[in-house]
């Protein structure tokens, strides 16, 4: 088993792979589970997650065991890189793969868990949460953030950022790490970023608003870009899943 784990949990490390050993049989499941699984587990007194991580398909099993770095492996380097550019996410624990000479195996990546008072989605399902356009500028700062620190995160959906509330103030938190990459972005870049997170014109607008007033380009070229990259994506997005149900139909 290849395996690595933080400074700081180093000292705990028996009692993770202990807990890894019982991952299959306890655990508090979060989620459906459709390809990973995650479950929340008790590490003296606080909690971890635990992301297993779907056995790949037979090329990637010899990628991934000779040629790049796996998911769970990626998910680690990630979140350390993050914590270092002060970007919030939960606090990596470890990450551990299991492989034969051949083939790669099963992987899990290992981290703190994190409480939250919502996630992104439920700026997007809910028109009426509380303090919501305050919430949505805020993120979007959190975004400039990100590309002012080269980091691009491919997986910037509704999903896949914790939001706490502090005072007066929003803490974002990413997961779902293993997608980045770390290079000057242009400004085509930057805006395609936000493509993925809401179908709503009017957040999008309010997105366009705060990133125009943070870097001083005008409103309507940041908003006529965000808004035609998440049309263009929203319209691939629903014939993928239309294509889906036809072949499930079949």
């Amino acid at each position: 088993m290849k395996k690595a784990f933080s400074e700081k949990y180093k000292p705990k490390e028996k009692e993770v792979l202990n807990i890894l050993n019982s991952f299959e049989n306890n655990g508090e499941s979060v989620g459906k589970g459709d390809r990973n699984v995650i479950k929340i587990f008790p590490l003296g007194e606080q909690e971890i997650n635990i992301k297993s991580f779907k056995i790949p398909n037979l090329i990637n099993k010899v990628v991934y065991n000779f040629f790049r770095k796996s998911k769970a492996e990626r998910s680690f380097l990630n979140a350390s890189y993050l914590l270092s550019n002060n970007i919030g996410t939960p606090y990596p624990v470890a990450f551990m793969e299991e492989s034969n000479p051949l083939f790669f195996g099963k992987s899990y990546y290992i981290s703190e868990h994190q409480d939250a008072d919502l996630t992104y989605r439920e700026l997007v399902e809910n028109a009426n949460y509380p303090d919501r356009e305050n919430i949505l500028r805020q993120f979007t700062a959190f975004t400039h953030k990100l590309h002012e620190n080269r980091i691009l995160f491919k997986d910037h959906s509704p999903g896949n950022t914790l939001i706490k509330k502090e005072e007066n103030e929003y803490k974002f938190y990413l997961v779902d790490l293993n997608r980045m990459d770390f290079k000057d972005l242009s400004f085509h870049e930057r805006i395609k970023n936000f493509s993925r997170l809401s179908p709503h014109k009017e957040m999008v607008a309010t997105m366009s608003d705060e990133y125009a007033k943070i870097t001083g380009q005008p409103y309507d070229k940041v908003f006529g870009l965000m808004w035609g990259l998440t049309e263009k994506f929203q319209m691939k997005f629903h014939r993928k899943r239309e294509l889906k149900k036809k072949l499930k139909l079949k």
